[in-house]
C-alpha cells in the first residue's frame, strides 16, 4: 500500500490542504468541551448572563470553522482519492497495454480485470478514509488524552488502560484480517473467470445443454467467496460491538468515579462534563481507526495485486537502439527458428526456416496443433522465438520497435474480433486517416459491400460487442477490409477465409490479388484450395517443417501434403 503513495506526488498540495484543514477541525472539536466547562462552572455558577452569550457565541464561531472544514477537507480528500485511482488505473491499463501474450497467459485476463477495477477502488476507498482520518482521528486520540488529563488525571488513568487493551485488541485482528483478505481478492478473480467463461461461451453452454452444470460450478465459485468474506467479516464485526460496550462502560466508571470526586470537592461539575466529552471524543476518534483497520487489510492485499501488474516487466520489450525500416519492402525470413509456450513440454515450433518475398503468396498449411498460427505470430512479435531469429528486411524484429514493425503488418486473425460501435469504426480502426473513398474501396476488395449496402444504415450501422449481431463469414470479411486499409508492406491472413463460402473465398483471392501485387503476403490455411495458387507452400507437421514448394513439386515430393489433399480433393480435383 505504502509503495503506492508514490503515484500521489502530483496532489501533494491537495494533501497538505486536507491535513491542515482535519488538524483545524480537530483543533475545535477539542477546544469546545474546554469552553462549555467554562460556561457550566463560571457562568451558569454565576449567573453572569454576558458571560454565557459571550462563551456561546465563540462556541458557535468555533463550531463554524470546524465545519467547514470538514466539508472542504472531505471534498479535496475525494478529488484526491478519485484522482489518484483515475491515474492508477490508467498506468495499471498502460502498462496491461504493453505486455506481451506471455504475461496475459501468466496473469489471466480475468485476474487483470479484477485487479484494474475492483482492486484499485479497494485502495481508492482507504485512501480516502485515511486523508479524512489520518491527522484528525490519532490528534482527537492524543489530545483528548492530554486534555483529560489536565483536568482530572485519576479519572485519566481508566481511559489509558481501555486504551491500551482496545489498541492490542485491533492490532490481533487486523493481523489475521490481512490473510483473509488477500485469500478473498484470489477467489474473486475465480468468479470473474468462472461468470466470463459462462457469459462469452452462452451459446455452446446452450447448445450442448450443460447450464446445470455451469450453474453448480458458478455457485461453487460464489459460495467459496461468500464464505471466505463470511469469515473475514465475523472477524472485523467484532470490533465494533466491542468497542460501544467499551464506550459505554468507560461512561460509567467516569460518571460513578467523577460523582465521587464532585462530592468530595475534587473536581467541578463542568470538568466533569468536558471529561466526558472528551471520551466521547476518543472513542469515536477510535471508531475511525476502526474503520480504517478494516479497510486497510483488504486494501493492502489489493494494493500489493496491483502493484505486482506495475511492476512486472514484459517479456517483450523495445531495444534501446533500435533500428528503424528507412525502405520498406516487406521481406520476411525465418532463420531456424525455435519457440515454445511458458510451462508446454515440448516445442511449438522447431528449426523453421525460409523467406516470404514482395510480391509473392507465402501458405502455411498443416494439421490442427501443427503450429501454423504460432508461426505468424512470432512476426509481429506477439512471442519471441527461443532460438533462430525472425527478420523484417533483413533487420531481426528483437532489434526494432514494436510499433514500426506492427506498422509494416496487416493483421488478419484467426479469430475474427470485431469492437462495437459502427462498420465504419471497426473498418478504420487501424487507420484513422483514412477516407470514406479508401474505406469503401477496402470494403469492396474484401466482398463486403454487398451486405453492408444491406444494413439499413450501411456504413453507420451498429456492430454490437464482438459482432454477435452478424455472421462468421461477415465478420471475416470485415477484419480483412480493416487489415487492407492500412496498404502494408506484409500481410498476415491467419486461417481468415474458413468461414467463407467457396464462391466468395475464390472471389476475394481474385480481388485481392489485384491489390496487394507489392506485398508479401502470408496465408495460413486448411483448405488446399486456398493454398494451391501460392508461389510457395510450407507445410507443418508437429512444429517441424515437412515440406516446402509449390503445389505440384510437393504433391511429388512431400507425403504429408499429399494426405491433407486427398483428404478435401477426389483424384479428378487433384488432376
Amino acid at each position: 500500500m505504502i509503495k503506492l503513495l508514490k503515484y500521489l506526488k502530483p496532489y501533494t498540495g491537495l494533501v497538505i490542504a486536507v491535513v491542515v484543514l482535519m488538524f483545524i477541525q480537530a483543533m475545535t472539536e477539542l477546544y469546545l468541551p474546554a469552553i462549555m466547562s467554562d460556561i457550566i462552572d463560571i457562568g451558569v455558577a454565576s449567573g453572569d448572563t454576558n458571560f454565557i452569550f459571550k462563551m456561546g457565541g465563540i462556541m458557535l464561531i468555533i463550531a463554524g470553522v470546524g465545519t467547514i472544514c470538514a466539508i472542504v477537507g472531505c471534498y479535496l480528500s475525494s478529488k484526491v482519492g478519485m484522482s489518484f485511482s483515475r491515474d492508477l488505473r490508467h498506468k495499471v491499463f498502460t502498462k496491461v497495454e504493453n505486455f506481451s501474450l506471455n504475461e496475459f497467459d501468466q496473469k489471466g485476463t480475468s485476474s487483470l480485470i479484477t485487479r484494474t477495477t475492483n482492486d484499485i477502488t479497494q485502495v481508492q476507498n482507504v485512501l480516502i478514509t485515511i486523508l479524512k482520518m489520518l491527522l484528525r482521528a490519532p490528534l482527537m486520540v492524543i489530545g483528548g488524552i492530554i486534555m483529560a488529563v489536565a483536568q482530572d488525571i485519576k479519572l485519566s488513568l481508566a481511559i489509558i488502560i481501555v486504551l491500551v487493551v482496545f489498541l492490542t485488541f485491533i492490532v490481533f485482528i487486523a493481523k489475521k484480517s490481512v490473510k483473509l483478505y488477500d485469500t478473498m481478492q484470489k477467489k474473486l478473480d475465480k468468479l470473474n473467470l468462472v461468470l466470463r467463461e459462462r457469459l462469452t461461451g452462452i451459446r455452446v453452454i446452450r447448445a450442448f445443454n450443460t447450464m446445470k452444470f455451469e450453474k453448480t460450478r458458478f455457485n461453487k465459485a460464489n459460495l467459496d467467496l461468500t464464505d471466505t468474506a463470511i469469515k473475514v467479516n465475523k472477524l472485523m464485526a467484532i470490533l465494533l460491538p466491542l468497542l460501544i460496550f467499551i464506550m459505554n462502560l468507560t461512561i460509567i466508571i467516569v460518571f460513578w468515579i467523577g460523582a465521587i470526586r464532585i462530592n468530595e470537592g475534587a473536581l467541578l461539575v463542568g470538568d466533569l462534563m468536558a471529561f466526558i466529552q472528551y471520551t466521547m471524543g476518543i472513542m469515536y476518534a477510535l471508531t475511525s481507526i476502526i474503520m480504517m483497520f478494516a479497510l486497510i487489510p483488504r486494501a493492502s492485499a489489493s494494493a500489493k495485486r496491483v502493484k505486482e501488474v506495475i511492476d512486472m516487466q514484459p517479456n517483450i520489450m523495445d531495444p534501446e537502439q533500435p533500428i528503424r525500416l528507412i525502405n520498406k519492402k516487406g521481406q520476411v525470413e525465418f532463420k531456424d527458428v525455435s519457440f515454445i509456450y511458458q510451462g508446454a513440454e515440448k516445442p511449438a515450433l522447431r528449426h523453421i526456416s525460409f523467406s516470404a518475398k514482395p510480391g509473392e503468396v507465402t501458405a502455411i498449411i498443416g494439421g490442427t496443433g501443427s503450429g501454423k498460427s504460432t508461426l505468424v505470430n512470432l512476426i509481429p512479435r506477439f512471442y519471441d522465438v527461443v532460438s533462430g531469429s525472425v527478420l523484417i528486411d533483413g533487420i531481426d524484429v528483437r532489434q526494432m520497435r514494436q510499433e514500426d514493425i506492427r506498422e509494416s503488418i496487416g493483421l488478419v486473425p484467426q479469430k475474427a474480433v470485431l469492437f462495437s460501435g459502427t462498420v465504419a469504426e471497426n473498418i478504420v480502426f487501424g487507420y484513422k486517416k483514412a477516407t470514406k473513398e479508401e474505406m469503401m474501396h477496402a470494403a469492396e476488395i474484401a466482398q463486403a459491400s454487398e451486405f453492408i449496402s444491406s444494413m439499413k444504415k450501411g456504413y453507420n450501422a451498429i456492430i454490437s460487442q464482438g459482432g454477435t449481431n452478424i455472421s462468421g463469414g461477415q465478420k471475416q470479411r470485415l477484419s480483412i477490409a480493416r487489415a487492407l486499409i492500412r496498404k502494408p508492406s506484409i500481410y498476415i491472413f491467419d486461417d481468415s477465409f474458413s468461414a467463407l463460402d467457396f464462391r466468395t473465398d475464390a472471389k476475394l483471392r481474385q480481388a485481392l490479388q489485384k491489390e496487394i501485387l507489392d506485398s508479401t503476403v502470408i496465408i495460413v490455411a486448411q483448405r488446399v484450395t486456398s493454398v494451391m495458387g501460392a508461389d510457395r507452400i510450407i507445410v507443418l507437421d508437429n512444429g517441424e517443417m515437412a515440406g516446402i514448394g509449390t503445389h505440384k513439386e510437393l504433391l511429388s515430393s512431400c507425403e504429408v501434403y499429399r494426405e491433407i489433399v486427398s483428404s478435401q480433393l477426389s483424384e479428378e480435383g487433384i488432376a
